[in-house]
This record gives C-alpha cells, sequence and structure tokens, in this order.
C-alpha cells in the first residue's frame, strides 16, 4: 500500500472554501477511497445538523455538504416562525412527536450553552367555541399521554396574563414552547462543523448520482453552478450519502430509486404577517385551535426575538417551489385579518401588512389522490437495496425544532 498526499480538488471546483490537506490511501485493488466519508445533500438546519453530527462521528470522519445556493439555511429553514414547538400536535408513534420532543430539549440546551438567543416564552391554544374546546382537550390529553407539560388557564387568570387576547370557550397553554434566532442557530451549526474538519461545497447544485456498484463502491456525484450550467466541476465520490435537500428532497430520491420508488413533491406556500402598532402586543404565542386537513395550524400570532408580533402563515397551495413572492391577494389578505381578529379582536388592521413568505415540503406517491394535505410523518430511512444511503423526506414543521434529534437518528440509523 502506498500513500499519497493530495488537495481536495474535486470541492475547490465547486466553491471557493479553504480546505486542508490530508493522506489518502491507496491499494493495488481497483477500490480508491472515496473523497469523503459523508456526502450530505441541502444546507437547511436539518443538512447542518446532521453534517455536523457525521463529522464528529470519529476523528477520521470527513464530510462534504452539499448546498445550491450561495449560503446555507436561505430556503425553508429562514422563512419560517422560528418557533422551538413543544411536540403536542403530531400523533402518538410518529416520528414528529418523537423526534420534536427529544430535539426540544437538545435545542434548549444548545441555544442556552452557546448564547444562541432564544426565549422560552409559552404558547396559547384559544379556543372560541364548543367544539374547538374539543379540539384541545385532545390536545392536551395527547401531551400529557407523552409527558409534555400543558394546562388550562382559568377565565380569570387568562384575562389578567394577557387581557387582549380572546378566548370565549377555553384556553389551552403550552409553557415548553419557545422561539429562536433561526439564523443565529444555523450559523453556529455551520461554524461548528467546519470547526470539526467539516467542508461546504456552496453554489453546487446536484445534476445526477450514481449508485454503489461492485467496481465502484462508491457513491458518485455530478453538481453544477445553477447559474451556470454549464460549468463543469469533478464528481464527489462518497462512502455515504445523505439526502436532506429539504424543497428539492423529492428530486434527488427520484434521481436514485427506481420508479416505482419515485416521490411526487407538493408545496404549501405560507404567508406572513407584520404588525407595526405597539398595541395590542400579547407576550405569549398565540395559535387558534387546530382544525384537520388545514395543512398547517392555522394564522397563528408569534413573536421574533426583538418582540416583534408577526402573524402567519396562511395556507396555499402551489406548483413550484422557486416564488418566495408573498401573494397579493385582498381576499387572502381579509381572510388572514378575519381569522386573527378571531383571538386578537382590538388588532390595529391598518398596521397589518403582507410581509414575506415560505414554502413547506409535502410528499405524495406518484398518483396518489389528496396527496400532500392529510397528516404525514417525517420520512427518514436507510432505502433497501441502496446501501449508505439515508433519505429524508417531507421535513417540514416541526423540523426546526427537530432538528438536532434528526441528526442523532440519521447517525444511529448509520452506526448503532
Amino acid at each position: 500500500m502506498t500513500f499519497l498526499l493530495r488537495q481536495r480538488t474535486a470541492i475547490r471546483n465547486i466553491a471557493k472554501v479553504s480546505l486542508r490537506q490530508e493522506i489518502r490511501y491507496f491499494s493495488n485493488t481497483p477500490r480508491a477511497q472515496a473523497d469523503f466519508t459523508h456526502a450530505v445533500i441541502g444546507g437547511g438546519a436539518v443538512g447542518l445538523a446532521i453534517a455536523r453530527r457525521l463529522q464528529q462521528h470519529s476523528p477520521s470522519a470527513s464530510t462534504v455538504l452539499i448546498e445550491q445556493h450561495k449560503a446555507v439555511g436561505t430556503e425553508t429553514s429562514s422563512r419560517n416562525s422560528e418557533v422551538i414547538h413543544a411536540g403536542i400536535y403530531y400523533g402518538h408513534n410518529s416520528l414528529k412527536t418523537k423526534l420534536c420532543v427529544q430535539g426540544k430539549e437538545m435545542l434548549y440546551e444548545l441555544c442556552s450553552k452557546h448564547d444562541i438567543p432564544y426565549k422560552n416564552c409559552g404558547k396559547w391554544v384559544v379556543a372560541q367555541d364548543t367544539t374547538q374546546a374539543e379540539a384541545i382537550e385532545k390536545v392536551h390529553e395527547f401531551a400529557s399521554s407523552i409527558g409534555v407539560p400543558t394546562r388550562f388557564l382559568s377565565k380569570e387568570e387568562a384575562q389578567r396574563r394577557e387581557p387582549d387576547v380572546r378566548a370565549e370557550a377555553a384556553v389551552l397553554e403550552s409553557p415548553t414552547t419557545g422561539i429562536l434566532d433561526s439564523h443565529a442557530y444555523m450559523t453556529f451549526l455551520h461554524g461548528s462543523f467546519e470547526d470539526a474538519g467539516g467542508d461546504t461545497a456552496l453554489g453546487a447544485k446536484v445534476t445526477r448520482i450514481e449508485s454503489p456498484t461492485a467496481t465502484s463502491p462508491d457513491w458518485k456525484i455530478d453538481t453544477a453552478d445553477p447559474q451556470d450550467s454549464t460549468t463543469e466541476t469533478e464528481p464527489i465520490t462518497a462512502e455515504i450519502l445523505v439526502n436532506s435537500a429539504g424543497l428539492y428532497a423529492c428530486d434527488i430520491n427520484n434521481m436514485i430509486l427506481p420508479k416505482e420508488r419515485h416521490v411526487q413533491p407538493f408545496y404549501a406556500k405560507g404567508n406572513y404577517f407584520s404588525y407595526a402598532a405597539g398595541h395590542p402586543k400579547p407576550g405569549v404565542l398565540v395559535y387558534p385551535a387546530p382544525v384537520p386537513g388545514q395543512g398547517g395550524l392555522g394564522t397563528h400570532l408569534t413573536l421574533d426575538m426583538a418582540g416583534r408580533v408577526r402573524f402567519g402563515p396562511d395556507v396555499e397551495w402551489v406548483d413550484s417551489p422557486n416564488d418566495y413572492t408573498p401573494t397579493s391577494d385582498p381576499a387572502r389578505f381579509r381572510a388572514a385579518l378575519e381569522d386573527i381578529k378571531k383571538y386578537l379582536p382590538g388588532i390595529d388592521e391598518s398596521a397589518v401588512a403582507l410581509d414575506y413568505a415560505g414554502i413547506r415540503p409535502k410528499l405524495g406517491r406518484l398518483g396518489a389522490v389528496g396527496a400532500g394535505k392529510g397528516f404525514q410523518d417525517f420520512y427518514i430511512k436507510k432505502e433497501e437495496g441502496y446501501d449508505g444511503f439515508v433519505n429524508l423526506l417531507g421535513i417540514e414543521s416541526p423540523g426546526l425544532t427537530s432538528s438536532l434529534a434528526i441528526a442523532e437518528e440519521v447517525h444511529r440509523l448509520l452506526y448503532r
């Protein structure tokens, strides 16, 4: 066996990043060592957390994070409510419940340890009639069954604490819900990943993937600059491939798996609204009672780390994940205002303005009827028949809250 010292020129051709040198081992067998131990596609919060965890696996691990944009975290991870969810909506035996509850605790601990801005502000789920009260009673029963604290407030306590919030029938408080600065969180994850020796390929859109074969036992990933598809780069090879491409995860899935295992993506666009007035200004997050089948948790009130009130998202089914322009539709805007006024009747309507939009990835098998619109769990699996491939699909809310726990789940699938 001989030793060869070489730089990772393939990645230098893809993105202008500082790359270290490393020893590569070659033998007289047909197999040459892959460029990396792990390749993670997708640089959102989940992809960053996975790449960081895999790079920490062992001192000899080498991980590349492949992101099509020029910066990490520019899609779903940065266009959301920045809520740390409690895990009270997703049902028994679901990955969403398991990973949200676990991830919430991990996230609070990480933010506290590394001074990432966050606030454990709590959340109210409010009911205006008997039907809605029954809905949040079910939420309370479920939360109790999984050990997540919730409690009903008396009308007197609710009125004393948040006099501007209307709740005609009931208020359920979730004290472990909070908010965080998602951008600061992702900046930390990215820095921690690279400090551990990980490499980032920015501006690298995956165009083709070749699965391992007997003669070529590693994953081969072709990429191109999304702004210039004619740009040629050397392929990246990796022993393990993780698909965490978010809105484009179905595309990656369909590049690799046979047609009968293809998945059709669905996209739920959510518009958010800013609020410029100083009153009313609750100190907790306020959510309407959940309505089955609506594709989200209603047009709710959240706060950012500066204490500013914002509302959203609504739900708008779209055909493409590329248009982040908020939908300027008077009827949609009026509907959102009416939803908000149900729990915040004193709102100054003139101070509400369309702000930004985010898009959530939904799942459906090809040809399925009504796909994307019911409850769908996270899909996180080692794909049968494809050695070293972990596939993540439909990672929407509570993906941000769950991100550290999802990273542990991927690590468990690969190494435990």
